[in-house]
């Protein structure tokens, strides 16, 4: 028997806290879940783990919030002045960029659904702490800086609960000093609201194969600059998006710039991750982007505040798996639930966590347990969820295929048909995963990015620094590579190195190492948990799993 065997063998039992329900992930699924749960029945006894220091650590969106969701969970929100810098869309705009000029797209000619009149721009982070307040004031439980790292399961293969990872184990995966044992937290029914491409939602759709009748899941790598600007830049309640340059055709992805609160401007810019040129760097597009003639004059005698990076499901209607399974379910974007044309998600949150939770309070009551949902996942595409994904499920296949200019058109197409009940092209498939998207870079010329100067433009260590990341150092790797072999003969050797210009917080390099030759560096200290590298690698080859409770970014006003 190993020494790392016996040392196993030796560690104390996790102690145990049972409840009716446990949900994995305090962002706005999850509390949703858990706010409704109490409101429908305030005797259940709730428990929400949320893997940031702190309820909202963790949170990266645009955004603009359709209030949809909201108005459904908690009817009077607008009511609490306090709760949230919230300031309404008042100029709704659609520019088409080229390298020196733009062309705005009439607001007449745009499908409905695409309107952002009735929405608040909003710090998602912010509001998703608000939501914590609520729930606690429910009497939901709610342990930020927990991760959960293990999935807990009966005789009979249900779930029954879930552990998080036990603190104080070093590099080495011995127990140290201060090792103290993870929880189990064991219940009736475990909702999963992990966001895109959790770690452990992603076992649970590999072991109950949730996704044998859906298309791949697609994503892309969404990255967010807070900015204050200069009080005359700044136009309250303009929501502005783009796409065109700096992409080329054949690389998806898109633009917004949001003015809200004092003189706040959230800039953000979104690329497909089915791009094929493994020299591109979706960070380097970003700050590019921010010097076009159109975008720039914005920022003027502004300053940067914050900086952050994660990846967003794009698949939508089509790529949604089976949400449930023995013992629980999906909610949020661990389902897959963001509408990419309007670049929304929380709203389809809030909504998916309201309906999983009327279905486990039915379930609860009835005095099931550890059974399958089977209503949940059978309701959501006749509720607002499906309504709202059904419209634009073929937007995004269409993009892929077309190119970006095309596949607008075609797309803007099949969204004005859908208002009149037409289906112009049926439901479109999205074909490979976007890791398999990549092609080899003997194929491509590499691109070469201009230097930051520091004012406008950044390098991604000091864009890291403004994410606030930190990682306790005496840990477990959370970057798992299964085959440095491979990496070195694939992701090297045929795609350059792509890891180092996908990632956006400069956690892998190549470095040359004399004779030697390459060797690959992971700085998993300046994780932003956006799990691109679990999603890009060609070969499938890192897996991205969470560390030790409270560490990766600490995100503010984002």
């Amino acid at each position: 028997m190993s020494d790392a065997v016996e040392s196993a063998a030796e560690l104390p039992e996790r102690e145990g806290m049972d409840y009716d329900v446990v949900v994995v992930g305090g962002g706005p699924a999850g509390l949703s879940v858990a706010i409704r749960l109490k409101q429908i029945d305030p005797e259940l006894t709730v428990v929400v783990l949320e893997k940031g220091s702190e309820v909202g650590a963790h949170i990266l969106s645009g955004a603009v919030v359709d209030p949809i969701g909201l108005d459904a969970l908690l009817p009077d929100w607008r009511a609490d002045e306090s709760a949230f810098t919230r300031t309404p869309v008042a100029d709704d705009r659609f520019l088409y960029l080229t390298e020196k000029g733009s062309f705005r797209l009439p607001n007449f000619g745009m499908p409905k659904i695409l309107s952002n009149h009735g929405a608040f721009v909003v710090s998602l982070g912010d509001v998703t702490r608000w939501l914590g307040t609520q729930a606690e004031a429910l009497g939901v439980e709610i342990y930020p800086g927990f991760a959960a790292n293990e999935i807990l399961f009966d005789a009979a293969g249900a779930v029954t609960g879930v552990a998080t990872g036990d603190m104080g184990v070093g590099k080495d995966g011995e127990p140290g000093p201060n090792h103290t044992r993870g929880m189990e937290l064991r219940g009736k029914y475990v909702i999963f609201a992990e966001g895109a491409r959790g770690q452990l939602s992603k076992q649970l759709i590999a072991r109950f194969k949730l996704d044998e009748n859906a298309e791949p899941q697609k994503y892309g790598i969404g990255l967010k600059e807070l900015w204050q600007v200069a009080p005359e830049k700044h136009q309250p309640g303009l929501v502005q998006h783009s796409f065109g340059w700096p992409l080329d055709d054949r690389t998806g992805g898109g633009s917004f710039l949001y003015h809200f609160g004092d003189n706040l401007v959230a800039v953000g810019f979104v690329v497909h991750l089915n791009y094929e040129n493994p020299y591109l760097s979706p960070f380097d597009e970003f700050q590019r982007f921010k010097t076009h003639p159109a975008i720039r004059d914005a920022f003027a005698g502004g300053k940067r505040l914050s900086y952050g990076a994660r990846a967003i499901t794009e698949g939508g209607f089509q790529s949604v798996p089976k949400l449930a399974f023995p013992g629980g379910a999906l909610v949020g974007c661990a389902a897959g639930f963001v509408n990419v044309p309007r670049i929304k998600g929380s709203h389809n949150a809030v909504l998916s966590g309201k309906l999983c939770a009327e279905h486990v309070a039915e379930a609860l009551k009835a005095g099931r347990a550890q059974d399958e949902l089977a209503g949940y996942d059978a309701a959501w595409r006749d509720s607002a969820i499906g309504r709202d994904l059904k419209p634009v499920r073929n937007v995004k296949p269409l993009w892929s295929k077309f190119g970006t200019r095309v596949g607008v058109v075609l797309g803007g197409l099949a969204m004005w048909a859908e208002q009149f009940g037409i289906r112009l092209f049926g439901t479109l498939p999205h074909g490979k995963p976007d890791y398999a998207a990549t092609r080899p870079a003997k194929e491509f010329e590499k691109i070469a990015y201009p230097k930051p100067d520091g004012v406008l433009t950044f390098d991604k260590l000091s864009s890291v620094f403004l994410s606030s990341t930190n990682h306790e150092e005496d840990q477990p790797p959370h970057l798992h590579v299964k085959d440095l072999s491979l990496q070195k003969a694939s992701e090297h050797d045929v795609y350059a190195g792509l890891s180092q210009r996908y990632c956006p917080a400069g956690v892998y390099e190549w470095v040359e190492d004399g004779a030697s030759g390459p060797r690959y560096q992971i700085n998993a200290q300046n994780c932003v948990h956006c799990k691109t590298c679990d999603i890009k690698d060609p070969n499938q080859n890192i897996v991205w799993v969470a560390p030790e409770g409270g560490g990766g970014p600490n995100y503010s006003g984002m």
